[in-house]
């Protein structure tokens, strides 16, 4: 028997959000900045206003394209030799791509911004995971340029993990670069479309906006069936109402709209319907992620995109903690057996803390064995004949031998190590042997277990001439100028914002 999920919604509450949304699109729509999308909308059947740069949906145009969204889809790293499948069904866990900080206690502050070396360190962490399956430029390279960042990442990929990559819709022409160098790596455009590698991460801006750079790296990635999370960021009270049914609606409406133009850019990409919304602490008036409401709210987006039958991403083992404390240890736990218990099917935010900015390669780890412990949790319990036992039991409880337990038995060797998760870090000796090990806590057990993963990390071997070709594509990304990005995506500014809000101006930050 496994675990039933947590439904936040009845039928007809499920209904009314539905309808709720619909609404929302067809007489308000969505505010969408590139011209062409709206051009390509309109074609399709939206409504358009050039003045306002709303475009509305017609329901009956939002529930022909939901269908071609796919139920499932497969994810490779960059050799193939690894892949998982994402469903409705299933759940896997991964990590995010959000921190610009890295906890170090040589620090003043206990933490600094992170540079490359701990982008490669992460990636080599996560490579050795068993319940991590995937990261997403999840630490900030603070030390590289923000308009090279993308293809530095992608390199240091390749070179140190088996395992699926994800970066986010950066533009038209960042998004181009990395497909033209997965492209390099894997053999081609065709052998990526059929295979998918990178995840992508679409955020629309709440409430009901698609900024223009990101809409131009979504059209790539949908070009190249990358499954792209579309995530919208809303904060209950602040850029969505207060009411998390009221949020909920508005995210739904995002989500929902953003995925139908998913599917009039290239029917059939794969997507997964997600969130990061959470609520505005209304004491201080900063956002909270690691608060209670924040699980229910995820709850909502894995019971609507069941509705719509599509691949559900929300957050787990989120804090807005700063340090790594009993307070961190049980927002993140929260977090992610809600999201599990939902249903999410892909679960991220392994290993940050302080609303995912900052990153702790410890907490990578324990996040695995936190991973394993769900995924544990959720499978329930089994009963038939075997696993109840009552011959063993009979066998055991009539034994006239001394000391005869159920410890040697051939039921026990059968079913230990399907029946009793086994964390890597926890300690479960007693005090005496546990100080004879140094008296040592789980964090010190998690930097020891980073620091022998590191040591043994071998990085990959590239096939003749692939190293050649991703460093002269490299310099070619290195000579552009902030002009030839504005260029690409349409832009008449100075400056380009991120959609992380991280603004670059001639190459600097």
């Amino acid at each position: 028997m496994k675990l039933k999920k947590i439904e936040v919604f009845s039928k007809d509450e499920l209904e009314a959000i539905h309808s709720a949304s619909m609404t929302l699109l067809s007489d308000v729509g969505i505010k969408i900045d590139a011209q062409d999308t709206r051009d390509l909308l309109k074609e399709n059947g939206a409504s358009v206003d050039n003045n306002t740069h709303f475009v509305k949906f017609p329901e009956s145009m939002i529930m022909e394209k939901m269908k071609t969204v796919p139920e499932s889809f497969k994810l490779h790293g960059p050799d193939g030799s690894f892949s998982f499948e994402v469903n409705t069904k299933s759940t896997n866990f991964a990590t995010i791509g959000t921190p610009v900080k890295i906890r170090d206690l040589n620090s003043k502050q206990g933490v600094r911004k992170s540079v490359m070396a701990d982008t490669i360190e992460q990636i080599k962490i996560v490579d050795s995971l068993e319940n991590i399956m995937c990261s997403h430029v999840d630490v900030w390279p603070n030390d590289v340029s923000f308009t090279t960042i993308h293809t530095e990442c992608i390199y240091q990929w390749v070179k140190n993990t088996r395992k699926p990559y994800g970066l986010g819709c950066y533009g038209k022409l960042a998004s181009q670069d990395m497909m033209n160098m997965i492209s390099i790596i894997v053999g081609g455009e065709e052998e990526l479309i059929k295979r998918p590698r990178l995840v992508g991460f679409m955020s629309p801006t709440s409430p009901l906006h698609l900024p223009q750079i990101m809409t131009n790296g979504f059209e790539i990635f949908t070009k190249y069936k990358q499954p792209t999370i579309i995530a919208p960021e809303a904060i209950a009270g602040s850029s969505s109402p207060v009411t998390l049914a009221g949020l909920l609606t508005q995210t739904n409406a995002e989500i929902v709209g953003t995925t139908v133009l998913s599917q009039i850019f290239n029917p059939g990409t794969p997507i997964f319907f997600g969130t990061v919304s959470h609520i505005t602490d209304m004491r201080t008036g900063n956002s909270a992620m690691g608060s209670v409401e924040m699980g229910l709210i995820t709850a909502g987006i894995a019971q609507l995109a069941r509705f719509y039958n599509i691949p559900s991403r929300g957050p787990g083992a989120v804090t807005d903690s700063k340090v790594l404390d009993l307070q961190n240890g049980y927002e993140r736990l929260q977090t992610l057996m809600l999201a599990a218990q939902a249903g999410i099917n892909y679960i991220t935010c392994a290993g940050t803390y302080e609303a995912t900015l900052v990153e702790a390669l410890e907490l990578l780890v324990i996040d695995d064995d936190l991973a394993g412990m769900v995924k544990r949790a959720m499978e329930g319990i089994i009963v038939n004949e075997d696993t109840i036992g009552l011959d063993v039991i009979k066998k055991v409880a009539t034994s006239e031998k001394k000391g005869v337990n159920f410890l040697a038995e051939s039921h026990t060797r059968k079913h230990m190590k399907s029946e009793l998760y086994m964390p890597r870090l926890s300690d479960r000796s007693r005090r005496s042997t546990w100080q004879k090990k140094g008296s040592k806590d789980i964090i010190e057990r998690a930097r020891e277990k980073v620091n022998q993963i590191l040591k043994d990390h071998q990085p990959n071997k590239l096939e003749n001439g692939m190293e050649e070709q991703l460093h002269n594509y490299m310099r070619k990304v290195k000579s552009r100028t902030l002009d030839d990005y504005k260029k690409a995506e349409g832009l008449m500014v100075d400056s380009i914002t991120l959609p992380d809000g991280i603004e670059i101006k001639d190459n600097k930050k």
